[in-house]
């Protein structure tokens, strides 16, 4: 299968999955399961910056369209994704990313995956709970729901990655 065709798969199905499911959830203590960013983090490593925004906007924009969310989820996958090739940079090899590994914790092990997404995911979480909030006296308040959701949502990704992504061969 073609990385556009993979790409697109995982597009719809992480949309699905936030849209009709992860968002309809109750969970209580200001918990909010996310697992769209993973589709981001989940892109080639060339991809351009304007691209990753591009596709970050569509995404977040359709899924605001499910969740009557007015932008929340866009602004905050556009951010996440603008910041991505910054943290990308600060945390890669010295001889650079192999351009046959995607940034799963598969090809690029526990270590980096957790260090990369766990920084990208509070960027994330961190904006989606700012602009919900927009009061900057409730600044507790906003870290309190930016970690209690990044746990769950993290270690969902983790799960999620185990059954959509498929272990490289390593010679």
């Amino acid at each position: 299968m073609s990385n556009l065709t993979k790409n697109i798969i995982r597009f719809i199905v992480f949309v699905i999955l936030q849209a009709l499911i992860f968002n309809q959830l109750e969970i209580g203590f200001g918990i909010h399961l996310m697992v769209h960013p993973l589709f981001i983090m989940l892109l080639p490593f060339e991809m351009g910056v304007i691209s990753l925004m591009g596709l970050a906007f569509l995404m977040g924009i359709i899924i605001d369209i499910f969740s009557n969310t007015y932008g929340l989820h866009a602004s905050s996958l556009v951010m996440m994704a603008y910041f991505r090739p910054i943290v990308f940079k600060f945390y890669g090899p010295r001889e650079g990313y192999d351009p046959l590994k995607e940034p799963s914790v598969f090809d690029m092990g526990n270590r980096w995956f957790t260090l990369v997404f766990g920084y990208l995911l509070l960027i994330h979480h961190f904006w989606y709970f700012l602009v919900e909030i927009f009061q900057f006296n409730q600044f507790l308040f906003i870290l309190q729901k930016t970690v209690f959701s990044i746990i769950p949502s993290f270690f969902i990704c983790l799960l999620l990655q185990s059954f959509l992504i498929k272990k490289s061969k390593t010679k």
